[in-house]
């Protein structure tokens, strides 16, 4: 089992973006929605830019997630970019795309864009430090070339580098396992067999659905109940998206106005300004929409207030609690006393999750008190003895969420020391797009931007623009580099837990909270405080370079 992405690098060619020295104006790492919408923006306006992408192809997430059911949790037209020529010639099969279609965007994107010219694919970056007296960043990778550029963006994401459990006797296992993210191309033929899947998050959702009907038996190893929503998945035709696209570009405005960057926001009522009868006609409303509007574009103080939050929890347990027939399931899938504030951790979007534990091939092992303690040649056993002979296991553990893509590049500051070194007890970022002592280097949808409380491509954009205008500004003023000062990281890391200690977010390790890694920080890692208000903090620091030193 494949486990880091050095494992899939391979050097194509030696000419174009694969050549040797690469010396270049602007270098990014990644080809998901935030380095093909900076490539195509940097070029634009006139600097020599390329991109270096551990994938095969473009799409990011989306080349890597091909695992059974993977499918975005965000509607379109929403999750797009906002590139009129790019909108404008596709259409969608489905409001929530699965990764074949995403894959099909991506290739679009390219063809109207053409941007594979200027990318690397198989490119791993291992290693990254900036040369004060060059003033540019040598950057090298796996396969044993390095290139230069006075700009370093990067473009990984928030679950770049995955995280596989350090479980007794993975290696011995004798049948097929695979982490989902690094699920085969080819697939896996379940039908008929003894299957696991561990790990209750969007992709063990997604995976135990489409297993509950193919599967001999499927056994959900679950930590923690998943507070999963309806997807409200429907098919779309091209000609209800042509007529809509005249409206585009203001829904594509609106969407940043907008706390996570979708096209809905919270309520302008708090919970209990409306009597128990509103509050459930309300509920229900948000409920029959679908998707993250019962997470999103709910009560104003859902988040915030713990009363609150317990009627949002009561009415999903209540829903849910009546698809599920057998009373043990429905007590371990969907408690009466809830495991968490609802919505503090990242909602997954079901479309039948919980009617398939009503099969009875399909069960739920409770391992929060009870762990997996060992992986055997034939199957998982658990900390009391108990053994479950399967043939196939799903590693749905997810990732060293919203860090791990950084610091796992083999950053170096210009003190000397590696950025997961300075990041091992707490991460600090300025204005979620930059980190002091290491100077032109630029990131997004990482640690300390909206991120994983936010629609992707709203994110990307917002930070791509802010980053794009950064780049612009320092080659207008003649600057060598910029870099920004430990007080002003400091300061921004306090604002990151100002707005978040308001909210009931630090309640519960979550993907918020710095994620379930082992031995990783529990903080939080995301802007909490909306689109809005993030878009124009950050604004603000770039005319006279507040926060920031500058060398000419």
């Amino acid at each position: 089992m494949k486990g880091e992405l050095r494992d899939f690098a391979h050097r194509r060619d030696t000419t174009g973006p694969y050549a040797d020295d690469l010396d270049v104006d602007v270098l990014i790492v990644g080809a998901g929605f935030g380095g093909i919408f900076l490539l195509h923006q940097l070029r634009k306006r006139g600097f020599n830019v390329k991109l270096f992408e551990a994938g095969t192809d473009l799409g990011g997430t989306w080349r890597w997630n091909c695992y059974p059911g993977a499918r975005v949790d965000s509607e379109v037209p929403e999750y797009e970019l906002s590139i009129p020529e790019v909108w404008k010639d596709w259409t969608w099969t489905e409001n929530y795309p699965n990764y074949e279609e995403l894959r099909l965007y991506f290739d679009h994107v390219d063809r109207v864009l053409n941007l594979k010219k200027d990318i690397a694919f198989e490119t791993c970056v291992v290693d990254a430090q900036f040369d004060e007296s060059l003033g540019k960043w040598i950057v090298k990778t796996e396969d044993g070339r390095t290139a230069k550029s006075k700009h370093f963006i990067v473009a990984a994401g928030f679950a770049a580098k995955r995280y596989i459990p350090d479980f007794k006797g993975l290696d011995s296992f004798e049948g097929i396992i695979h982490h989902s993210s690094f699920w085969p191309e080819s697939g896996v033929d379940v039908q008929g067999k003894r299957v696991a899947v561990i790990g209750t998050g969007a992709s063990g959702v997604q995976i135990a659905q489409e297993w509950g009907p193919q599967a001999g038996s499927v056994k959900v190893f679950q930590r923690t109940p998943n507070l999963a929503v309806p997807m409200g998945r429907k098919d779309l035709t091209r000609e209800e998206q042509q007529n809509a696209k005249v409206h585009y570009p203001e829904l594509y405005n609106f969407r940043e106005k907008c706390f996570g960057g979708f096209l809905f926001d919270f309520s302008e009522k708090n919970t209990f300004d409306d009597t128990p009868e509103e509050q459930e006609a309300f509920f229900q409303k948000l409920w029959d929409n679908g998707g993250f509007s019962f997470w999103l574009g709910t009560y104003k103080d859902m988040l915030l207030d713990d009363k609150a939050n317990r009627q949002a929890y009561n009415f999903w347990a209540k829903n849910i609690r009546k698809r599920i027939h057998d009373p043990r399931k429905r007590d371990l899938l969907a408690p009466l006393e809830p495991p968490h504030p609802f919505g503090v951790k990242r909602p997954c979007l079901e479309q039948n999750y919980y009617e398939q534990f009503n099969r009875p091939n399909v069960d739920i092992v409770d391992i929060s008190n009870n762990p997996i303690a060992e992986i055997k040649p034939g199957g998982i056993m658990t900390s009391d003895g108990t053994f479950y002979p399967v043939d196939v296991i799903a590693v749905a553990t997810g990732f060293d969420i919203t860090t791990g893509g950084m610091t796992n590049m083999g950053l170096r500051s210009i003190h000397g020391r590696t950025l997961a070194e300075e990041w091992k007890k707490a991460a600090y970022t300025y204005l979620g797009t930059t980190c002091s002592g290491y100077p032109n280097m630029f990131f997004l949808y990482g640690p300390h931007g909206p991120t994983l409380l936010s629609n992707g491509p709203t994110s990307v954009e917002i930070q791509g623009r802010w980053i794009v205008d950064a780049i612009r500004k320092i080659e207008s003023e003649g600057l060598k580099y910029i870099d920004p000062t430990e007080d002003a990281s400091k300061a921004w890391k306090q604002r990151i837990n100002e707005l978040s200690d308001k909210t009931l977010f630090p309640t519960t390790r979550s993907t918020y909270m710095g994620g379930s890694l082992p031995g990783k920080a529990f903080e939080q890692v995301n802007y909490a405080g909306g689109i809005p208000s993030y878009a124009k903090e950050i604004r603000d620091a770039l005319p006279g370079w507040t926060g920031f030193r500058t060398v000419k």
